[in-house]
C-alpha cells in the first residue's frame, strides 16, 4: 500500500477522531503452535487491544528482531500469516522495521506491532459498573495457553488449537446490539481470574461468577489438570470478557452467538455489592471460594 511503500521512517495518516493507540511485543515458544504462529498473534493481539477501547482499527506498525540464520521460508509464512489476519481485521500495516541480531542471541523471531484506531464507542472503564450489571464471556477458556503449552512440551495436542483470533466484527456486533456496555477486555495474560480483578480494583464492587456457567472444552479441562493449569487463569487470545446492564445482556448474547467467535458466549456472573475489591466463585458443590489475581511466576513466552 502507498503508506508503507514509501519506506519512510513513519508513516503519515489522516484523522481529527480521537484515537486509541496500543502497542506489544511477542516472543511466544514455539513461533508456530496449532491454531496459529507468532504473526497472527501480533497482529490480532493489537487488533483486540483497540478493539476493548471501544475503537476501530485502522493503521498497525511491525518490527522484525529476527536471528541470524532464521529460515526465510519461515519468515514468508509468518508474513503471509500478518498479511491474511490483515485484510480480515480490515488494518493495514503502514510502516515498520526490521533488526537482525547475532546467531544465539534472539530465539528465532520477535515481534513488535502497534496499533491506531479511530474511538467510536468512547467511555468504556470498570468505573462505569453498576452493581446487578452481569459478566460475559465470549467463549471457552483457555484454549490458547494450554495449546501452546501442549506444543512446547511436545505431548499431543489431539484436537486443542489456540484461539487466536481477531475481535473486530464480534465487539461491532456487540456495541450495535447494546448501548450499555461497560467495559470490555481481552483476557490474555493472568486470564479471567486476574482481568476480572483488575475491573474490581477500588471500585468498590465485587464479582461473583458461576463454575458451572463457564465454558471450558473437556479436552483443555483434562490438560489444564495434567499440566498443572487452572483454565480461570490461562491465557487467551480470541476471547472477551464483557460487563453489561441486566437489560442488555440478552440482545448482547445473541448478537454475540450469530458469528464464529462469538457462538460460545455464555453469562458467567454478576457484579455485587456484598464484598467490594473480591472476586468470588460459586463452585459446583455450592460453596465458595475467593479468586485472587495470578501471582508469582506467570506462563512464559505465551504471548
Amino acid at each position: 500500500n502507498p503508506a508503507l511503500g514509501a519506506l519512510a521512517d513513519g508513516a503519515i495518516v489522516e484523522g481529527v477522531e480521537k484515537l486509541a493507540f496500543s502497542t506489544d511485543s511477542f516472543v511466544v515458544d514455539p513461533i508456530f503452535f496449532p491454531g496459529g504462529d507468532i504473526g497472527k498473534l501480533s497482529v490480532c493481539g493489537t487488533v483486540n487491544d483497540l478493539c476493548m477501547c471501544g475503537a476501530e482499527p485502522k493503521y498497525l506498525s511491525c518490527s522484525l528482531i529476527i536471528e541470524e540464520g532464521f529460515s526465510l521460508s519461515s519468515l514468508e509464512k509468518i508474513l503471509d500469516s500478518m498479511a491474511a489476519q490483515c485484510r480480515r481485521a480490515g488494518v493495514r500495516v503502514i510502516t515498520g522495521d526490521t533488526k537482525v541480531v547475532e546467531k544465539g542471541r534472539g530465539d528465532g523471531i520477535y515481534i513488535n506491532t502497534a496499533g491506531i484506531g479511530f474511538v467510536k464507542y468512547p467511555g468504556l472503564s470498570p468505573q462505569n459498573m453498576r452493581e446487578g450489571d452481569l459478566v460475559i464471556v465470549s467463549g471457552c477458556l483457555g484454549d490458547h495457553g494450554t495449546a501452546v503449552m501442549l506444543a512446547r512440551s511436545g505431548m499431543m495436542q489431539g484436537d486443542i488449537r489456540s484461539d487466536c483470533a481477531s475481535l473486530r466484527g464480534l465487539t461491532e456486533r456487540m456495541f450495535c446490539a447494546s448501548g450499555k456496555l461497560r467495559v470490555l477486555r481481552d483476557p490474555t495474560r493472568g486470564g479471567v481470574a486476574t482481568t476480572l480483578n483488575e475491573f474490581i480494583e477500588g471500585a468498590g464492587l465485587g464479582i461473583e461468577l458461576e463454575e458451572e456457567l463457564i465454558p471450558v472444552r473437556p479436552q483443555v479441562r483434562a490438560a489444564c489438570d495434567m499440566l498443572g493449569l487452572e483454565p480461570l487463569y490461562c491465557a487467551n487470545e480470541g476471547k472477551l470478557l464483557a460487563i453489561v446492564a441486566p437489560e442488555d445482556t440478552q440482545p448482547t448474547l445473541e448478537a454475540m452467538r450469530r458469528i464464529p467467535e462469538g457462538r460460545d458466549a455464555a453469562l458467567i456472573g454478576r457484579v455485587t455489592g456484598e464484598h467490594p475489591g473480591i472476586l468470588t466463585i460459586k463452585t459446583a458443590l455450592g460453596g465458595r471460594r475467593i479468586l485472587q489475581k495470578l501471582t508469582g511466576a506467570q506462563l512464559p513466552r505465551i504471548c
